[in-house]
Protein backbone atom coordinates (compact mmCIF):
# COMPACT_ATOMS: atom_id res chain seq x y z
CA UNK A 1 0.00 0.00 0.00
CA UNK A 2 1.45 3.38 -1.28
CA UNK A 3 1.98 6.17 1.80
CA UNK A 4 -0.71 8.41 0.39
CA UNK A 5 -3.40 5.58 1.02
CA UNK A 6 -1.79 4.92 4.51
CA UNK A 7 -2.17 8.40 5.55
CA UNK A 8 -5.92 8.50 3.88
CA UNK A 9 -6.38 5.00 5.83
CA UNK A 10 -4.56 6.21 9.47
CA UNK A 11 -6.70 9.73 9.60
CA UNK A 12 -9.87 7.64 8.92
CA UNK A 13 -9.29 5.54 11.59
CA UNK A 14 -8.28 8.63 14.19
CA UNK A 15 -11.54 10.24 13.04
CA UNK A 16 -13.43 6.73 14.11
CA UNK A 17 -11.70 5.76 17.32
CA UNK A 18 -12.21 10.01 18.16
CA UNK A 19 -15.59 9.28 17.54
CA UNK A 20 -16.11 6.17 19.47
CA UNK A 21 -14.16 7.77 22.49
CA UNK A 22 -16.84 10.83 22.58
CA UNK A 23 -19.65 8.07 23.20
CA UNK A 24 -16.98 6.18 26.35
CA UNK A 25 -15.33 8.62 28.15
CA UNK A 26 -17.29 7.58 30.98
CA UNK A 27 -16.17 3.73 30.65
CA UNK A 28 -12.60 4.91 31.28
CA UNK A 29 -11.94 5.04 27.21
CA UNK A 30 -10.43 8.27 26.80
CA UNK A 31 -8.86 9.21 23.46
CA UNK A 32 -5.57 10.71 23.75
CA UNK A 33 -3.21 11.94 20.84
CA UNK A 34 -0.08 12.72 21.43
CA UNK A 35 3.87 13.12 19.59
CA UNK A 36 6.62 15.19 18.91
CA UNK A 37 8.25 16.15 15.88
CA UNK A 38 11.70 17.83 15.10
CA UNK A 39 13.20 19.90 11.76
CA UNK A 40 16.95 20.52 10.52
CA UNK A 41 17.93 22.73 8.01
CA UNK A 42 21.20 23.36 6.84
CA UNK A 43 22.78 26.21 4.70
CA UNK A 44 26.18 24.91 3.31
CA UNK A 45 28.65 27.57 2.27
CA UNK A 46 32.19 26.88 0.42
CA UNK A 47 35.50 27.12 2.36
CA UNK A 48 38.14 25.83 0.70
CA UNK A 49 40.25 26.02 3.70
CA UNK A 50 39.07 22.81 5.55
CA UNK A 51 37.55 21.37 2.11
CA UNK A 52 34.11 22.18 3.16
CA UNK A 53 31.77 19.85 0.90
CA UNK A 54 29.26 21.92 -0.38
CA UNK A 55 26.31 20.46 -2.48
CA UNK A 56 24.66 21.18 -5.56
CA UNK A 57 21.60 21.94 -3.75
CA UNK A 58 22.77 24.73 -0.83
CA UNK A 59 19.81 24.25 1.51
CA UNK A 60 19.19 20.44 2.80
CA UNK A 61 16.11 19.96 5.05
CA UNK A 62 15.32 16.82 6.75
CA UNK A 63 12.95 16.08 9.51
CA UNK A 64 9.57 13.62 11.08
CA UNK A 65 6.79 13.91 12.78
CA UNK A 66 5.34 11.22 15.47
CA UNK A 67 1.54 10.80 15.63
CA UNK A 68 0.44 8.62 18.44
CA UNK A 69 -2.71 7.98 19.27
CA UNK A 70 -4.58 5.73 22.00
CA UNK A 71 -8.01 5.00 23.68
CA UNK A 72 -8.25 2.15 26.26
CA UNK A 73 -6.50 -1.06 25.33
CA UNK A 74 -6.01 0.25 21.56
CA UNK A 75 -2.61 2.41 20.28
CA UNK A 76 -2.20 3.13 17.07
CA UNK A 77 1.24 5.38 15.52
CA UNK A 78 2.60 6.83 12.37
CA UNK A 79 5.69 9.26 11.70
CA UNK A 80 5.80 11.02 8.89
CA UNK A 81 9.44 11.75 7.37
CA UNK A 82 10.64 13.85 5.20
CA UNK A 83 14.83 14.60 3.28
CA UNK A 84 14.68 17.54 0.86
CA UNK A 85 17.33 16.29 0.78
CA UNK A 86 19.35 14.85 3.96
CA UNK A 87 22.25 16.24 5.26
CA UNK A 88 25.82 15.32 3.32
CA UNK A 89 26.87 12.46 4.75
CA UNK A 90 23.25 11.51 6.38
CA UNK A 91 22.83 8.84 7.11
CA UNK A 92 25.91 6.54 6.58
CA UNK A 93 23.73 3.68 4.70
CA UNK A 94 21.42 3.15 2.08
CA UNK A 95 20.23 6.58 1.16
CA UNK A 96 17.28 8.19 2.65
CA UNK A 97 15.43 11.21 0.04
CA UNK A 98 12.01 12.62 -0.71
CA UNK A 99 9.10 12.42 1.68
CA UNK A 100 6.53 10.06 3.07
CA UNK A 101 5.51 8.07 5.91
CA UNK A 102 8.11 6.32 7.67
CA UNK A 103 6.55 3.72 10.04
CA UNK A 104 3.25 2.81 10.94
CA UNK A 105 1.35 0.36 13.79
CA UNK A 106 -1.45 -0.75 15.40
CA UNK A 107 -1.19 -2.40 19.01
CA UNK A 108 -3.87 -3.95 21.45
CA UNK A 109 -2.40 -4.27 24.78
CA UNK A 110 -3.99 -6.24 27.66
CA UNK A 111 -3.05 -7.26 31.00
CA UNK A 112 -1.67 -10.74 29.79
CA UNK A 113 -1.08 -10.13 26.06
CA UNK A 114 0.17 -7.59 23.69
CA UNK A 115 -0.85 -7.69 19.90
CA UNK A 116 1.26 -5.43 17.11
CA UNK A 117 0.50 -5.32 13.54
CA UNK A 118 3.25 -2.94 11.55
CA UNK A 119 6.25 -1.57 12.13
CA UNK A 120 7.98 -2.11 15.60
CA UNK A 121 11.16 -2.22 17.68
CA UNK A 122 12.03 -5.16 19.96
CA UNK A 123 15.37 -6.64 21.72
CA UNK A 124 16.06 -9.35 23.27
CA UNK A 125 18.47 -9.77 25.74
CA UNK A 126 21.27 -6.98 25.60
CA UNK A 127 20.65 -6.98 21.62
CA UNK A 128 23.37 -10.22 20.60
CA UNK A 129 20.85 -11.93 18.36
CA UNK A 130 18.02 -9.05 17.92
CA UNK A 131 17.73 -5.57 18.30
CA UNK A 132 15.82 -3.62 16.06
CA UNK A 133 16.20 0.11 16.72
CA UNK A 134 16.58 3.98 15.79
CA UNK A 135 18.53 6.81 16.21
CA UNK A 136 17.84 10.10 14.04
CA UNK A 137 21.03 11.47 15.63
CA UNK A 138 22.80 8.27 13.55
CA UNK A 139 20.97 8.18 10.87
CA UNK A 140 19.73 4.94 11.37
CA UNK A 141 16.69 3.00 11.32
CA UNK A 142 16.21 -0.98 11.75
CA UNK A 143 12.45 -1.28 12.21
CA UNK A 144 10.47 -4.21 11.49
CA UNK A 145 7.44 -4.34 9.42
CA UNK A 146 4.98 -7.43 10.32
CA UNK A 147 3.54 -9.13 13.62
CA UNK A 148 4.67 -9.19 16.94
CA UNK A 149 2.96 -11.08 20.19
CA UNK A 150 4.37 -10.61 23.79
CA UNK A 151 2.87 -12.90 26.19
CA UNK A 152 2.74 -13.10 30.24
CA UNK A 153 0.92 -16.67 30.79
CA UNK A 154 1.93 -16.19 34.58
CA UNK A 155 3.74 -13.89 36.98
CA UNK A 156 7.18 -13.49 36.55
CA UNK A 157 7.28 -15.12 33.26
CA UNK A 158 7.34 -13.14 29.43
CA UNK A 159 6.89 -14.82 25.54
CA UNK A 160 7.71 -13.18 22.64
CA UNK A 161 6.99 -14.09 18.64
CA UNK A 162 8.04 -11.95 15.66
CA UNK A 163 8.38 -11.53 12.40
CA UNK A 164 8.79 -9.03 9.86
CA UNK A 165 10.80 -7.63 7.29
CA UNK A 166 13.60 -5.05 8.56
CA UNK A 167 13.62 -1.31 7.26
CA UNK A 168 16.93 -0.38 4.84
CA UNK A 169 16.02 2.93 3.11
CA UNK A 170 13.68 5.36 2.70
CA UNK A 171 12.67 6.46 -0.68
CA UNK A 172 9.37 8.66 -0.55
CA UNK A 173 8.49 6.08 2.10
CA UNK A 174 9.83 2.15 3.59
CA UNK A 175 11.82 0.30 1.34
CA UNK A 176 12.81 -2.95 2.96
CA UNK A 177 15.51 -5.37 3.16
CA UNK A 178 15.05 -8.81 0.97
CA UNK A 179 15.85 -11.27 3.84
CA UNK A 180 12.58 -11.72 6.41
CA UNK A 181 13.47 -12.14 9.99
CA UNK A 182 11.68 -14.50 12.87
CA UNK A 183 12.24 -14.59 16.81
CA UNK A 184 11.52 -16.37 19.55
CA UNK A 185 12.40 -14.92 23.45
CA UNK A 186 11.43 -16.22 27.09
CA UNK A 187 12.42 -14.63 30.02
CA UNK A 188 11.67 -16.12 33.42
CA UNK A 189 12.31 -14.16 37.00
CA UNK A 190 13.27 -17.36 38.97
CA UNK A 191 11.76 -16.08 42.15
CA UNK A 192 8.24 -15.09 40.78
CA UNK A 193 7.90 -18.37 39.62
CA UNK A 194 9.70 -20.62 42.32
CA UNK A 195 8.22 -18.01 45.18
CA UNK A 196 5.71 -21.07 46.53
CA UNK A 197 8.60 -23.68 46.20
CA UNK A 198 11.15 -21.48 48.00
CA UNK A 199 12.94 -18.36 48.87
CA UNK A 200 15.56 -17.22 45.96
CA UNK A 201 18.41 -14.79 47.84
CA UNK A 202 18.33 -11.21 45.89
CA UNK A 203 17.04 -11.84 41.97
CA UNK A 204 17.49 -14.08 39.88
CA UNK A 205 16.45 -14.16 35.97
CA UNK A 206 16.89 -16.22 33.23
CA UNK A 207 16.45 -15.66 29.14
CA UNK A 208 16.81 -17.52 25.66
CA UNK A 209 16.24 -16.53 22.15
CA UNK A 210 16.34 -17.92 18.91
CA UNK A 211 15.99 -15.51 15.79
CA UNK A 212 16.21 -17.02 12.30
CA UNK A 213 17.04 -14.95 8.96
CA UNK A 214 15.84 -16.62 5.12
CA UNK A 215 17.33 -15.00 2.04
CA UNK A 216 17.23 -16.41 -1.01
CA UNK A 217 20.39 -17.07 -2.80
CA UNK A 218 21.18 -15.66 -6.20
CA UNK A 219 24.66 -15.58 -6.10
CA UNK A 220 25.47 -17.71 -9.45
CA UNK A 221 28.75 -18.95 -7.98
CA UNK A 222 28.40 -19.78 -4.25
CA UNK A 223 25.39 -21.68 -2.63
CA UNK A 224 25.06 -19.14 0.53
CA UNK A 225 23.16 -20.62 3.28
CA UNK A 226 19.06 -19.10 2.80
CA UNK A 227 18.54 -19.92 6.56
CA UNK A 228 20.74 -18.47 8.92
CA UNK A 229 20.03 -19.15 12.67
CA UNK A 230 21.18 -17.50 15.80
CA UNK A 231 20.15 -18.65 19.87
CA UNK A 232 21.48 -17.01 23.32
CA UNK A 233 21.24 -17.77 26.87
CA UNK A 234 21.53 -15.05 29.56
CA UNK A 235 21.11 -14.59 33.17
CA UNK A 236 21.04 -11.47 35.55
CA UNK A 237 21.56 -11.55 39.25
CA UNK A 238 20.72 -9.10 41.58
CA UNK A 239 21.26 -9.21 45.51
CA UNK A 240 22.02 -6.06 47.64
CA UNK A 241 24.70 -3.95 45.61
CA UNK A 242 25.74 -6.72 43.90
CA UNK A 243 24.91 -7.52 40.28
CA UNK A 244 26.32 -9.51 37.66
CA UNK A 245 25.00 -10.85 34.43
CA UNK A 246 26.28 -12.43 31.31
CA UNK A 247 24.71 -13.93 27.33
CA UNK A 248 26.44 -15.92 25.33
CA UNK A 249 25.24 -15.87 21.32
CA UNK A 250 26.29 -17.84 18.41
CA UNK A 251 25.21 -17.32 14.94
CA UNK A 252 24.81 -19.79 12.19
CA UNK A 253 27.22 -19.86 9.08
CA UNK A 254 26.60 -16.58 7.84
CA UNK A 255 28.17 -15.28 5.13
CA UNK A 256 28.01 -11.88 3.91
CA UNK A 257 29.59 -8.85 1.93
CA UNK A 258 30.27 -7.27 5.07
CA UNK A 259 32.47 -10.01 6.31
CA UNK A 260 34.36 -10.60 3.23
CA UNK A 261 31.94 -14.24 3.04
CA UNK A 262 33.96 -15.51 6.40
CA UNK A 263 35.32 -18.80 3.14
CA UNK A 264 38.39 -20.34 2.91
CA UNK A 265 38.56 -21.86 -0.45
CA UNK A 266 40.79 -25.08 -0.24
CA UNK A 267 43.56 -25.35 -2.24
CA UNK A 268 42.71 -27.26 -5.66
CA UNK A 269 39.26 -27.51 -5.18
CA UNK A 270 36.48 -25.16 -7.19
CA UNK A 271 35.52 -21.87 -6.17
CA UNK A 272 32.17 -22.99 -5.04
CA UNK A 273 33.37 -25.51 -2.43
CA UNK A 274 34.23 -23.42 0.30
CA UNK A 275 34.44 -23.76 4.42
CA UNK A 276 31.78 -21.43 6.03
CA UNK A 277 32.38 -20.05 9.47
CA UNK A 278 30.10 -19.64 12.10
CA UNK A 279 30.31 -16.69 14.41
CA UNK A 280 29.97 -16.84 18.34
CA UNK A 281 29.72 -14.05 20.88
CA UNK A 282 30.21 -13.37 24.48
CA UNK A 283 29.65 -10.78 27.21
CA UNK A 284 29.58 -10.59 30.88
CA UNK A 285 29.27 -8.09 33.31
CA UNK A 286 29.42 -7.56 37.29
CA UNK A 287 29.74 -4.53 39.77
CA UNK A 288 28.70 -3.41 43.22
CA UNK A 289 27.89 -0.12 44.66
CA UNK A 290 26.90 1.40 47.51
CA UNK A 291 26.85 4.81 48.97
CA UNK A 292 29.77 7.15 47.91
CA UNK A 293 31.59 3.51 46.18
CA UNK A 294 31.05 1.70 42.95
CA UNK A 295 33.39 -1.10 40.88
CA UNK A 296 32.30 -2.39 37.63
CA UNK A 297 34.14 -5.22 35.44
CA UNK A 298 33.03 -6.20 32.01
CA UNK A 299 34.61 -8.87 29.62
CA UNK A 300 33.49 -9.48 25.84
CA UNK A 301 34.53 -11.19 22.89
CA UNK A 302 33.59 -11.64 19.64
CA UNK A 303 33.41 -13.98 16.47
CA UNK A 304 32.12 -13.66 13.01
CA UNK A 305 29.04 -11.69 14.41
CA UNK A 306 27.71 -9.58 12.09
CA UNK A 307 24.37 -10.64 11.03
CA UNK A 308 22.20 -8.62 8.84
CA UNK A 309 18.90 -9.33 6.79
CA UNK A 310 20.65 -8.52 3.17
CA UNK A 311 23.42 -10.63 2.22
CA UNK A 312 24.51 -7.93 -0.35
CA UNK A 313 25.07 -4.73 1.73
CA UNK A 314 27.23 -2.60 0.32
CA UNK A 315 28.04 -1.07 3.76
CA UNK A 316 28.24 -2.10 7.28
CA UNK A 317 25.07 0.03 8.59
CA UNK A 318 22.23 -1.54 6.63
CA UNK A 319 20.20 -4.15 7.67
CA UNK A 320 21.62 -4.82 11.34
CA UNK A 321 19.36 -7.89 12.95
CA UNK A 322 21.32 -7.64 16.18
CA UNK A 323 23.83 -5.08 18.39
CA UNK A 324 26.61 -5.92 19.60
CA UNK A 325 27.06 -3.92 23.39
CA UNK A 326 30.18 -1.84 23.38
CA UNK A 327 32.69 -2.10 25.91
CA UNK A 328 34.10 1.42 25.70
CA UNK A 329 32.87 4.07 27.82
CA UNK A 330 30.85 6.95 25.63
CA UNK A 331 32.99 9.86 26.31
CA UNK A 332 31.74 13.35 25.97
CA UNK A 333 34.85 15.07 26.05
CA UNK A 334 34.32 17.04 22.64
CA UNK A 335 38.08 16.21 22.01
CA UNK A 336 37.94 12.59 23.01
CA UNK A 337 35.35 12.04 20.14
CA UNK A 338 38.18 12.53 17.31
CA UNK A 339 38.78 8.90 18.43
CA UNK A 340 35.85 6.78 19.43
CA UNK A 341 35.83 3.08 19.35
CA UNK A 342 33.26 1.22 16.89
CA UNK A 343 32.59 -2.44 17.85
CA UNK A 344 34.34 -4.57 15.45
CA UNK A 345 31.56 -7.28 14.99
CA UNK A 346 34.15 -9.84 12.75
CA UNK A 347 36.36 -10.08 16.13
CA UNK A 348 37.41 -8.68 19.40
CA UNK A 349 38.62 -9.23 22.47
CA UNK A 350 37.93 -7.02 25.26
CA UNK A 351 37.95 -5.84 29.23
CA UNK A 352 36.71 -3.13 31.08
CA UNK A 353 37.16 -1.66 34.48
CA UNK A 354 35.52 1.09 36.47
CA UNK A 355 35.48 2.51 40.02
CA UNK A 356 34.42 6.02 41.53
CA UNK A 357 34.89 7.05 45.45
CA UNK A 358 33.62 9.65 46.57
CA UNK A 359 35.86 11.29 49.33
CA UNK A 360 33.37 12.39 52.42
CA UNK A 361 32.69 15.83 53.44
CA UNK A 362 35.41 17.34 55.97
CA UNK A 363 37.72 14.98 55.34
CA UNK A 364 41.17 15.50 54.38
CA UNK A 365 40.84 15.15 50.62
CA UNK A 366 37.26 15.78 50.57
CA UNK A 367 37.07 19.26 52.08
CA UNK A 368 34.10 21.06 52.89
CA UNK A 369 31.66 19.55 50.20
CA UNK A 370 33.41 16.29 49.30
CA UNK A 371 35.66 15.01 46.21
CA UNK A 372 34.65 12.76 43.78
CA UNK A 373 36.83 10.39 42.53
CA UNK A 374 35.64 8.25 38.38
CA UNK A 375 38.77 5.42 37.34
CA UNK A 376 38.43 3.69 33.97
CA UNK A 377 40.49 1.92 31.88
CA UNK A 378 39.61 -0.03 28.62
CA UNK A 379 41.48 -2.50 26.24
CA UNK A 380 41.01 -3.60 23.08
CA UNK A 381 42.46 -6.46 21.44
CA UNK A 382 42.23 -7.94 17.71
CA UNK A 383 41.67 -11.77 18.04
CA UNK A 384 44.61 -14.27 17.90
CA UNK A 385 43.17 -16.25 15.00
CA UNK A 386 44.20 -16.85 11.14
CA UNK A 387 43.59 -13.92 9.26
CA UNK A 388 43.36 -13.71 5.23
CA UNK A 389 43.58 -10.54 3.49
CA UNK A 390 45.03 -6.70 3.78
CA UNK A 391 43.68 -5.57 6.53
CA UNK A 392 41.15 -6.94 9.77
CA UNK A 393 38.14 -5.97 8.66
CA UNK A 394 38.47 -7.81 5.00
CA UNK A 395 39.29 -11.21 6.32
CA UNK A 396 38.00 -14.62 5.12
CA UNK A 397 38.06 -18.07 7.12
CA UNK A 398 38.34 -16.79 10.98
CA UNK A 399 38.28 -19.84 13.41
CA UNK A 400 35.89 -18.86 15.46
CA UNK A 401 37.29 -18.36 18.97
CA UNK A 402 36.30 -16.93 22.49
CA UNK A 403 38.91 -14.83 24.78
CA UNK A 404 41.73 -15.70 22.65
CA UNK A 405 43.53 -12.35 22.27
CA UNK A 406 46.42 -11.23 20.43
CA UNK A 407 49.24 -8.70 20.71
CA UNK A 408 47.72 -6.35 18.70
CA UNK A 409 46.06 -3.59 20.39
CA UNK A 410 42.79 -2.10 18.74
CA UNK A 411 41.44 0.72 21.24
CA UNK A 412 42.69 1.48 24.37
CA UNK A 413 41.75 4.47 27.26
CA UNK A 414 42.55 4.90 30.49
CA UNK A 415 40.67 8.20 32.02
CA UNK A 416 40.98 9.66 35.33
CA UNK A 417 38.50 12.71 36.85
CA UNK A 418 38.30 14.82 39.84
CA UNK A 419 34.82 16.58 40.58
CA UNK A 420 34.82 18.88 43.14
CA UNK A 421 32.14 21.75 44.93
CA UNK A 422 34.26 24.51 45.82
CA UNK A 423 31.28 26.76 47.03
CA UNK A 424 27.93 27.32 46.80
CA UNK A 425 27.66 28.59 43.65
CA UNK A 426 31.16 26.86 42.05
CA UNK A 427 32.01 23.53 40.95
CA UNK A 428 34.57 21.76 38.40
CA UNK A 429 36.27 19.01 37.58
CA UNK A 430 39.67 17.88 35.78
CA UNK A 431 40.36 14.80 33.78
CA UNK A 432 43.31 13.02 32.06
CA UNK A 433 42.54 10.52 29.51
CA UNK A 434 45.33 8.28 27.55
CA UNK A 435 44.26 6.73 24.10
CA UNK A 436 45.74 4.34 21.98
CA UNK A 437 43.83 4.18 18.57
CA UNK A 438 44.80 1.68 15.41
CA UNK A 439 43.05 4.31 12.92
CA UNK A 440 43.32 1.67 10.35
CA UNK A 441 41.55 -1.02 11.49
CA UNK A 442 38.62 1.59 13.68
CA UNK A 443 37.96 4.01 11.15
CA UNK A 444 39.26 1.68 7.87
CA UNK A 445 40.68 5.56 6.89
CA UNK A 446 44.20 4.57 6.12
CA UNK A 447 44.33 8.67 6.01
CA UNK A 448 47.54 8.25 8.81
CA UNK A 449 51.05 6.68 7.47
CA UNK A 450 53.18 5.53 9.73
CA UNK A 451 55.54 2.67 9.59
CA UNK A 452 56.62 2.95 13.23
CA UNK A 453 53.34 3.05 14.53
CA UNK A 454 51.62 1.42 12.24
CA UNK A 455 48.82 3.66 11.68
CA UNK A 456 48.29 3.12 15.88
CA UNK A 457 47.40 6.63 17.37
CA UNK A 458 48.74 7.71 20.84
CA UNK A 459 47.46 10.32 22.80
CA UNK A 460 47.06 12.36 25.96
CA UNK A 461 43.93 14.12 26.68
CA UNK A 462 43.65 16.74 29.30
CA UNK A 463 40.47 19.06 30.56
CA UNK A 464 39.19 21.65 33.20
CA UNK A 465 35.56 21.71 33.71
CA UNK A 466 33.40 25.03 35.80
CA UNK A 467 30.17 25.95 36.41
CA UNK A 468 29.24 28.59 37.82
CA UNK A 469 25.43 29.51 39.60
CA UNK A 470 25.94 33.45 38.49
CA UNK A 471 22.21 33.66 40.48
CA UNK A 472 19.38 31.83 40.28
CA UNK A 473 18.53 31.08 36.94
CA UNK A 474 21.29 31.99 35.32
CA UNK A 475 24.19 30.00 35.13
CA UNK A 476 27.96 29.73 33.23
CA UNK A 477 29.76 26.70 32.47
CA UNK A 478 32.68 26.50 30.46
CA UNK A 479 35.21 23.40 29.29
CA UNK A 480 39.07 23.64 28.31
CA UNK A 481 40.58 20.60 26.29
CA UNK A 482 43.98 19.94 24.85
CA UNK A 483 44.89 16.88 23.10
CA UNK A 484 48.35 16.40 22.39
CA UNK A 485 49.77 13.54 19.94
CA UNK A 486 52.43 12.89 17.65
CA UNK A 487 50.19 11.33 15.21
CA UNK A 488 47.84 11.50 12.53
CA UNK A 489 46.25 15.43 13.16
CA UNK A 490 48.46 15.87 16.09
CA UNK A 491 47.68 18.92 18.63
CA UNK A 492 44.08 19.83 19.42
CA UNK A 493 42.86 22.86 21.85
CA UNK A 494 39.20 23.42 22.80
CA UNK A 495 37.14 25.67 24.23
CA UNK A 496 33.36 25.69 25.09
CA UNK A 497 31.53 28.80 26.76
CA UNK A 498 27.73 28.29 27.41
CA UNK A 499 25.65 30.97 29.46
CA UNK A 500 21.80 29.90 30.42
CA UNK A 501 19.35 32.01 31.26
CA UNK A 502 16.45 29.41 32.78
CA UNK A 503 14.05 28.87 31.96
CA UNK A 504 13.99 29.77 28.25
CA UNK A 505 17.45 31.46 26.85
CA UNK A 506 21.22 29.80 26.13
CA UNK A 507 23.43 30.54 23.81
CA UNK A 508 27.14 28.94 23.43
CA UNK A 509 30.74 29.33 21.72
CA UNK A 510 33.02 26.53 20.64
CA UNK A 511 36.05 26.58 18.94
CA UNK A 512 38.18 23.73 18.18
CA UNK A 513 42.29 24.64 17.13
CA UNK A 514 44.26 22.49 15.46
CA UNK A 515 47.13 23.74 16.05
CA UNK A 516 49.65 21.09 15.69
CA UNK A 517 49.27 19.67 12.32
CA UNK A 518 51.71 18.67 10.40
CA UNK A 519 51.32 20.33 7.21
CA UNK A 520 51.95 23.26 9.37
CA UNK A 521 48.10 24.99 8.69
CA UNK A 522 46.30 25.97 11.45
CA UNK A 523 42.70 25.56 11.54
CA UNK A 524 39.94 26.77 13.36
CA UNK A 525 36.67 25.25 13.77
CA UNK A 526 34.53 28.15 15.62
CA UNK A 527 30.91 28.12 16.22
CA UNK A 528 28.60 30.04 18.00
CA UNK A 529 24.81 28.63 18.97
CA UNK A 530 21.89 30.20 20.33
CA UNK A 531 18.54 28.96 21.29
CA UNK A 532 14.96 29.46 22.96
CA UNK A 533 13.20 26.83 25.17
CA UNK A 534 9.46 26.82 26.13
CA UNK A 535 7.66 24.25 27.99
CA UNK A 536 8.62 20.91 25.53
CA UNK A 537 9.57 22.92 22.61
CA UNK A 538 12.91 23.96 21.37
CA UNK A 539 14.31 26.30 18.63
CA UNK A 540 18.68 26.67 17.95
CA UNK A 541 20.27 28.35 15.98
CA UNK A 542 23.77 28.12 15.06
CA UNK A 543 26.83 29.09 12.36
CA UNK A 544 30.12 28.07 12.33
CA UNK A 545 32.59 25.02 10.75
CA UNK A 546 32.13 21.45 11.34
CA UNK A 547 34.97 19.43 11.28
CA UNK A 548 35.68 16.25 9.25
CA UNK A 549 35.80 13.12 11.27
CA UNK A 550 33.79 10.53 13.12
CA UNK A 551 30.31 10.41 14.87
CA UNK A 552 29.94 7.72 17.16
CA UNK A 553 27.11 6.41 19.54
CA UNK A 554 27.23 3.19 21.27
CA UNK A 555 29.62 1.97 19.36
CA UNK A 556 27.80 2.48 16.16
CA UNK A 557 29.55 5.23 13.98
CA UNK A 558 29.40 7.45 10.79
CA UNK A 559 31.63 9.89 9.14
CA UNK A 560 30.66 13.43 9.02
CA UNK A 561 32.38 15.86 6.32
CA UNK A 562 33.97 19.06 7.19
CA UNK A 563 30.89 21.56 6.34
CA UNK A 564 30.45 25.56 6.77
CA UNK A 565 27.45 27.08 7.14
CA UNK A 566 23.85 28.10 8.74
CA UNK A 567 21.96 25.50 10.51
CA UNK A 568 18.20 25.94 13.08
CA UNK A 569 17.13 22.97 14.59
CA UNK A 570 13.61 22.64 16.03
CA UNK A 571 11.92 20.20 18.13
CA UNK A 572 8.34 19.90 20.20
CA UNK A 573 6.50 17.28 21.86
CA UNK A 574 2.93 17.44 22.76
Amino acid sequence: MRPGKWLLLFTFSLALQASYGQQSESEGNKAEIHGNFSLDGQYYRPDEAISAVVPDEQTALQGFGNIIYTQGKFEAGMRFETYVPAFVGYPAGAPWSGTGVGMRYAAYHADNISITVGNFYEQFGSGMVLRTWEDRGLGVDYALDGLRVVARPKRGVTLKGLYGRQRRSFNNGIVYSNGLVRGLDAEINLNDVLDSVFVIPGQLTIGGSFVSKFESDRDPIYQFPENVDAVSVRFNYLIGGFNAGAEYARIGINPTRFNSGILDIPANLDPSVGLFQYGQGFNANMGYSRKGLGVGLTANSLSNMAFQSERDELTGFDSWINFLPPTSVLQTALLAQFYPYATQPNGEVAIRADFFYTFKKKSTIGGKYGTKLDLSYTQVNAPDYPMVGDFDLNRRGIEPALFRPSDRVYYADFTARISKKLSPKFKGSLMYMNIVYDNDVIQGAYDYDDVPTRGVIYGNLYMVEGNWTIKRGHNLRFELQVLTTDQHLQDWFAAIVEYTASPHWFISAINQYNYGNADGQLYNFPVLATGYIKDSHRIMLSYGRQRAGVFCVGGVCRVVPASNGLTIGITSSF
